[in-house]
């Protein structure tokens, strides 16, 4: 990272920049890396719905370091109910190690691009939407508009259930949901599941030379690591399979392992985490319920046969449901209408998409901005592709005013 009087300032132009520029550095101005509080993005678009008349809701998190924003705002007539859902995470991936030429926090706007993180994925399409805002409020609206921005969704999409469970408690209940993930604003009708697990394998120490005497946790984490490759292996070989899919099948793999303290020393202790993502269609549940059964049935005993207190436990971190929209599907027929997008895509990563559907709203993707982009140093959004956002919220603004 270069320091700030070596960051590359504007590039001057006579081009006039898309409206939503503003928002979108506002908001990337503000550090939402995922392991520190959102609160100061959250109340500041607060602020901002307030200020234009509107009154949002938050649910928080455990820790109250954390929010979710959810707002309505109502058709000409009063109601509340049906509508569309725009909706977007506020939180970022870090930026540790990476070599940035610019601070990744204060965004600046060079060669046709705005640099910053989050500018991809995905503040850009929350700032074009918080940019509508006037325009959406003071329509005469057939049918509301709502306004969802989570918090955690990098780190397993763990805000947005915490959200739908509000929406159910008070009984709003949407048409359908736009995730402004970046897509290039083209129309994304599936993606993966992702399910995250921790497992714990607990043997027992004894010196490295009385071997009988211990039960060798790391050896048994590696035969279960083993077996999820197996699996992974199965998938690729036999499916099944969508062509659809740049990676056309289930994949799994283990992410990171720690265990054992000293080479003399039996380890008593290996932790892995592992992750499969599935295809839709394909039981999620169904494939831990394969390793959690190889575990239970063919090492645990072996490893109680060493020693009594032995044994593997495993803990969920993150699941997010696969996508699969309808092409029959209301909210899938406009957003195709309005981009003129015709073509079915199916994407290997995970959004919130798939939760919004999983609670009964039918859900697609589209939003500004290049995925492979995003998490990357110098991450950016081109200012063609804020336009783009700009000129689609505004033709959905118009397919949803009384008299248009």
């Amino acid at each position: 990272m270069t320091s700030a009087s070596q960051a590359i300032a504007p590039q001057a132009t006579n081009e006039a920049q898309p409206a939503s520029v503003d928002w979108i550095s506002k908001l990337v101005s503000i550090d939402t890396t995922s392991r520190e509080s959102n609160l100061g993005l959250i109340e500041t678009v607060r602020d901002s719905l307030q200020h234009a008349g509107v009154e949002p809701w938050l649910s928080y998190d455990a820790t109250k370091r954390k929010a979710n924003l959810f707002v309505t705002l109502p058709a000409a007539d009063g109601n509340t109910q049906g509508g569309i859902v725009l909706s977007g995470h506020t939180d970022v991936v870090p930026v540790d190690g990476q070599a940035w030429d610019t601070d990744p926090f204060k965004p600046v706007v060079r060669d046709g691009n705005l640099y910053g993180r989050g500018t991809c994925d995905m503040k850009g399409f929350i700032g074009s939407v918080m940019t509508m805002l006037p325009q959406m409020r003071d329509a005469k609206l057939k049918t509301p508009f709502h306004f969802a921005f989570s918090y955690d969704e990098e780190i397993g999409c763990v805000g947005a259930p915490v959200m739908l469970a509000e929406l159910r408690e008070r009984g709003i209940r949407p048409d359908g949901c736009i995730v402004g993930e970046p897509t290039s604003m083209r129309v994304i009708v599936a993606h993966k599941g992702i399910n995250a697990y921790q497992c714990c394998v607990r043997g027992h120490a004894a010196h490295s030379s009385l071997t009988p005497k211990g039960s060798n946790a790391i050896e048994y984490a590696a035969r279960l690591i083993c077996y999820i490759r197996d699996l992974a292996d199965h998938f690729k070989q036999n499916g099944p399979f969508d062509e659809l899919f740049d990676v056309p099948f289930t994949t799994a793999q283990t992410g990171t392992i720690s265990g054992g303290i000293a080479l003399n020393t039996i380890p008593a202790l290996c932790e892995f985490v592992f992750e499969y993502r599935n295809l839709p269609g394909v039981d999620a549940e169904g494939i831990f319920a394969r390793i959690q059964e190889y575990a239970v049935n063919e090492l645990v005993p072996k490893m109680q046969k060493e020693h009594p207190n032995a044994g593997i436990e495993f803990k969920k971190i993150a699941a997010a449901p696969a996508l699969d929209a309808s092409e029959q599907d209301a909210i899938t027929q406009l957003v195709r209408a309005l981009t003129k997008d015709t073509d079915k895509r199916k994407v290997a990563y995970g959004t919130e998409a798939g939760q919004f559907q999983l609670a009964g709203v039918p859900s697609i993707v589209c939003g500004p901005g290049n995925i492979e982009q995003a998490h990357k140093p110098n991450e950016f959004v081109s200012l063609e592709q804020i336009a783009q956002c700009e000129s689609f919220l505004q033709k959905l603004l118009r397919s949803n005013t009384v008299g248009a």
